[in-house]
C-alpha cells in the first residue's frame, strides 16, 4: 500500500504553487504552510440519499468547502455552474479566508473530476496561486494522510482576496458559432463518445442529443486513469492527433465542469491558448437555443 510518513509541523513559511497539478506527495510536504488553503471540490449528488452519503463522507483535514453546485455560481440564471460576477465570487471567497497570497489546492472525492473547475475559475478570476490535487481524495487516503468529517463553509477570519477578472477564459455562444466556421479555433467536447454521437440520451432533461457541427470529441475519461491526470506524454500524443498548438482551443461538455478537465489536459500538454464555453452543452442543446446541432 502506498504511504507517506506524516510529521506534524505547528506551522512552516509560505507555499508556492509549482504548477497547475500537483501530487499527494507535494501537499503533504507543505500542509503546514501558512498560506495554503485546501478546497474540497466535490460535486454534490442528485439524489437525497446521495447527498447523505455526501454531507457525511471523508474530506482531507482542514479542507473548506466549494460548492459551484449550489453556492458559487451565478443564480440569475437556469444554467448549472455558469460563473458568478468577480464581486460575487470576491466575497464568497472571502469569506472562506482566501487571501490574495493564498496558495490553493482544490480537489474531488473521485479524483480529477470536479476539481479542475474550481483550478478554472480561480485562474479566471485573476489567481495563478492554484493547483488540482492529482489523484484527489482517494489517492490522499491511500496514503494514510489526515483526514476529517467536516469542511467549513465560511472561516474564522475574513480574507482578503479580491477577484481581477481576466479576459478569454470563458467563451459564449456566440464565441462557439464563430469558431465552428473557423480554422483558427477548435471546439473539442469532453461529453462521453456516445453522447457526442447522439446515441446516449443527455442526463438532462429538456436537451437534445447530438454535438456541436464541426466539434471534436474527446471525453475527459480519455485524460485520465484510476483518478490522475495521465502523463505528459500521452496527453500531447493525444492533443496532437486532434489539434495543433497554434489553434485557439474552446472545450465544451455537459455544463461547464469536465470541459476544464480536458482544458487543464490540454495547458500540461502545452497548449497555450485555452478557454471554456461555461453555458455547453447544458445551453447548446436547449431546444429553444435555435444553435445548430448535428449527429454521427
Amino acid at each position: 500500500m502506498f504511504h507517506i510518513t506524516w510529521c506534524k509541523i505547528t506551522s512552516m513559511p509560505n507555499a508556492t504553487i509549482p504548477s497547475p497539478l500537483v501530487t499527494v506527495q507535494w501537499l503533504a510536504d507543505n500542509f503546514n504552510a501558512e498560506n495554503l488553503v485546501i478546497l474540497d471540490a466535490s460535486m454534490t449528488p442528485i439524489t437525497s440519499a446521495g447527498y447523505e452519503a455526501f454531507e457525511s463522507r471523508t474530506f482531507i483535514k482542514g479542507a473548506r468547502r466549494f460548492d459551484f453546485d449550489n453556492d458559487i455560481r451565478e443564480k440569475n440564471t437556469s444554467l448549472p455552474h455558469m460563473m458568478p460576477t468577480a464581486e460575487y465570487f470576491t466575497g464568497e471567497m472571502q469569506k472562506l479566508g482566501i487571501n490574495n497570497d493564498s496558495a490553493i489546492v482544490a480537489y474531488d472525492h473521485v479524483g480529477v473530476y470536479s476539481s479542475p473547475r474550481v483550478w478554472w475559475m480561480f485562474r479566471a478570476m485573476g489567481h495563478d496561486q492554484v493547483a488540482v490535487l492529482d489523484g484527489g481524495l482517494p489517492a490522499w487516503i491511500k496514503a494514510g494522510l489526515p483526514c476529517g468529517d467536516v469542511a467549513e463553509k465560511i472561516a474564522s477570519t475574513r480574507g482578503n482576496f479580491v477577484a481581477r477578472p481576466q479576459t478569454g477564459f470563458f467563451s459564449n455562444s456566440n464565441d462557439v458559432l464563430t469558431a465552428i466556421s473557423d480554422p483558427r479555433y477548435a471546439v473539442i467536447d469532453a461529453r462521453s463518445d456516445g453522447r457526442f454521437k447522439g446515441a446516449e440520451p443527455e442526463p438532462r432533461p429538456g436537451l437534445r442529443s447530438g454535438h456541436i457541427p464541426n466539434s471534436i470529441s474527446l471525453p475527459f475519461a480519455n485524460v485520465v486513469a484510476e483518478g490522475f491526470i495521465l502523463p505528459k506524454t500521452k496527453l500531447e500524443s493525444i492533443f496532437a492527433k486532434l489539434v495543433n498548438k497554434e489553434q485557439n482551443l474552446i472545450f465544451s461538455c455537459g455544463s461547464g465542469v469536465t470541459s476544464c478537465v480536458d482544458a487543464l489536459a490540454a495547458g500540461l500538454a502545452g497548449y497555450p491558448s485555452i478557454s471554456v464555453y461555461d453555458g455547453s452543452w447544458s445551453e447548446w442543446g436547449l431546444e429553444s437555443s435555435g444553435l445548430p446541432v448535428t449527429k454521427d
